[in-house]
This record gives structure tokens, sequence and C-alpha cells, in this order.
């Protein structure tokens, strides 16, 4: 796991959901949770595809957007 890459992109999550004025709550469901929520942007775990795609349905961005911040 590349701890530098993980931190860039939970310090973008937080970014994408800030910007739309959402809580780790709201974009926390559809089988992820607050929790990992949290985890992804303090860059303590890694995440599968499956849950980027329902993380980006949650913020209503595509799942490229994630990782848009290089």
């Amino acid at each position: 796991m590349n701890k530098d890459y993980l931190l860039l992109f939970g310090k973008h999550l937080k970014s994408l959901r800030e910007t739309k004025k959402l809580t780790q709550d709201d974009i926390g469901i559809n089988g992820v949770s607050r929790s990992m929520i949290s985890l992804l942007e303090t860059a303590a775990t890694d995440v599968t595809i499956t849950k980027l795609k329902i993380i980006a349905e949650n913020l209503g961005v595509k799942i490229k957007d994630l990782f848009d911040f290089e």
C-alpha cells in the first residue's frame, strides 16, 4: 500500500465531500459505512473498486473524479 497516494486520495475525497456539503454519514450508505469513509479520508485503509463505485454514486460524481488529484 502506498501511504502517500492514500493520503492524497483521502484528502481529495474529503474535499469533494465538503464541497458538496455532505457529511461522512451522507456518503457512508448503500454498503459503505461512515467509519469506512473516515478510514479512507485518513488513509488508514485501502478500498475496493466496488466500494469506490458506491462512494462515487453517493457523492454524485464519476469514479474517475475520485482520482482527479494529481
